[in-house]
């Protein structure tokens, strides 16, 4: 079953009761007077749900219900003033051999992390042409870039591609230039790689790999090196989903109500792995399974998705 991704944008108070995720908005309480008609709280199985994004900073959540949702294997997003996504919580047991997943992961060798990384900057260079290609866009280098990267990436064939990638994608928006603090659509950008990274993260424990413990990416700031690992070749179809919703609301440049939720439709936009298509959100869970199976010696092959219009 699709797990559920649950977005709160408005003042609420969110508990626990008989296992449901209860929606209390204001004017629901029982302090209401009796003449006025109240409407009901919404309802939601705990376990139906994969992600819950709070938004704004009038939002209560009682600490059984996040108990609920960590033990379900939810993710919980918070955002900041601006609405932008600034935090993930995650459940600390995701998996029954988790403390072998552990072990495995943190005796990885040097070469055997390169060759991961070696995957999946391929797997990334080659979705990202795959994108351009259904969009019209001139991507042979991005092909042949993808069929010559080495281990570890030593020529940063990543980097030359990303250069090209961008200047081709967005050439119609005037001055473009990926950054996080750079103007439309990089606010688009920013929102739908977070909601990826959240999604990722989760599949990581889910499989029982730890998500700090990169396979490239490193720094003593980043709780989350090898959820940016991962997601890499899963970018493509977040930058699908803006360029569409760019073209779906051309000249709105904010992230308003119906921006959103295009971009939160992103864990159930299709992914095909091995010649077989489901949502986004299972295909992470099928790629961090197969990342652990790597770590543990059983495959050599990190199965990442295609990209396929």
């Amino acid at each position: 079953m699709i797990k559920r991704t649950l977005v709160f944008g408005n003042s609420a108070r969110l508990f626990l009761r008989n296992g449901q995720l209860v929606v209390e908005r204001d004017g629901d309480g029982a302090d209401k007077p009796q003449t006025t008609l109240r409407p009901q709280p919404t309802t939601i199985p705990v376990e139906d749900i994969g992600l819950v994004v709070l938004e704004d900073q009038q939002i209560t959540i009682t600490h059984g219900l996040l108990a609920a949702l960590l033990d379900n294997n939810a993710a919980v997003v918070t955002c900041d003033r601006r609405r932008m996504p600034c935090g993930l919580l995650l459940p600390l047991e995701g998996n029954t051999i988790q403390s072998e997943r552990f072990q495995a992961q943190l005796e990885a060798s040097v070469p055997q992390r390169k060759q991961l990384w070696q995957q999946t900057v391929s797997a990334k260079i080659q979705n990202q042409g795959l994108l351009l290609a259904s969009l019209g866009r001139t991507a042979d280098c991005m092909f042949q870039w993808a069929r010559q990267v080495k281990s570890g990436d030593s020529d940063n064939l990543e980097g030359r591609a990303a250069a090209y990638y961008w200047k081709t994608l967005f050439a119609d928006v005037e001055g473009f230039k990926r950054g996080r603090e750079e103007a439309y659509p990089n606010n688009l950008l920013n929102y739908g790689y977070a909601i990826l990274r959240a999604v990722v993260a989760r599949s990581l424990v889910a499989s029982g790999l730890l998500p700090v413990m990169g396979i490239h990416h490193r720094s003593r700031y980043n709780a989350y090196c090898l959820a940016d690992d991962v997601m890499e070749p899963y970018r493509p179809f977040v930058d699908n989903v803006v360029v569409k919703t760019m073209c779906l609301f051309p000249g709105i440049d904010e992230l308003n109500k119906e921006v959103k939720k295009e971009l939160l439709g992103i864990p159930v936009c299709d992914v095909v792995i091995g010649g077989a298509r489901s949502p986004l959100m299972v295909g992470t869970t099928q790629t961090t399974a197969s990342l652990a199976k790597c770590f543990l010696g059983e495959l050599r092959k990190v199965s990442y998705p295609v990209f396929d219009a």
